[in-house]
């Protein structure tokens, strides 16, 4: 996202006509902390966004406090009460001072989180090639014909997209090992699009050239909420086989 608050993907995912639709969605707030936890004008438009998702991955939450989720979780439980909602945050991510956290708000009457974990650096000699590794959950939805699905929630940093969107699909093999799966969402403010990714360095991203994998907003959408920029930063990429 590239200014305040107003950007959302947003997908229903069908997975089969006479099933309920799954809806999934990323957001990235840009800065939510504090500031715009205590501002009700704010959290009213946030509440009724997210209200529309089953899932929604948060991106730049920046609350050393750990006091803005609870708010926003809380403000969702009293205006949708048909459903429950929980959250599950990750730990605060950065190679610098600057931190980030993701967080996941879902309804836990509609999914349950089944496990969940950072992508952990391998050792003293490597070094990652993420500003914020990716935060990776598996839910179980009963009410679809996909039962289960990985989520793998990333914020890549402008300078290093197509370096970060190139190293997903080594996590797509870790976690095709690790859960013996290959139901796998991508979703997140990628920085895909732009000037942050070239036609050169298109052809060098496997996740993009493998037609297994479903890029769900395609490079001409527009997920910013600028009027002087028109670009897919935010996307949301889908392997499933049934």
């Amino acid at each position: 996202m590239r200014y305040l608050i107003l950007l959302m993907c947003l997908v229903g995912l069908c997975l089969w006509p006479t099933t309920l639709s799954l809806k999934i969605c990323a957001f990235n707030v840009q800065s939510f902390g504090e500031a715009k936890a205590n501002n009700k004008k704010v959290m009213a438009i946030l509440t009724k966004i997210i209200a529309r998702c089953d899932l929604c991955l948060i991106q730049e939450v920046r609350d050393s406090k750990g006091e803005a989720i609870p708010k926003l979780v809380k403000n969702l439980n009293k205006f949708d009460k048909s459903h429950s909602y929980a959250h599950l945050e990750s730990k605060r991510l950065g190679k610098t001072t600057y931190k980030e956290q993701y967080v996941y708000i879902y309804r836990k009457d509609v999914l349950e989180v089944r496990d969940h974990y950072s992508l952990q650096e391998g050792g003293s000699n490597y070094t990652s090639l993420f500003t914020r590794e990716p935060f990776i959950i598996r839910v179980h939805s009963p009410s679809t014909l996909v039962k289960d699905l990985v989520l793998v929630g990333q914020h890549t940093c402008p300078k290093n997209a197509m370096k970060e969107i190139e190293e997903l699909y080594g996590v797509y093999t870790e976690i095709s090992k690790k859960w013996k799966t290959q139901n796998v969402m991508f979703l997140g403010d990628l920085n895909a699009a732009c000037s942050y990714i070239t036609i050169k360095g298109w052809r060098a991203i496997r996740l993009r050239n493998d037609p297994k994998f479903h890029w769900l907003i395609g490079d001409e959408v527009d997920t910013t909420v600028r009027e002087n920029t028109h670009c897919a930063y935010d996307r949301l990429t889908l392997l499933i086989l049934v």
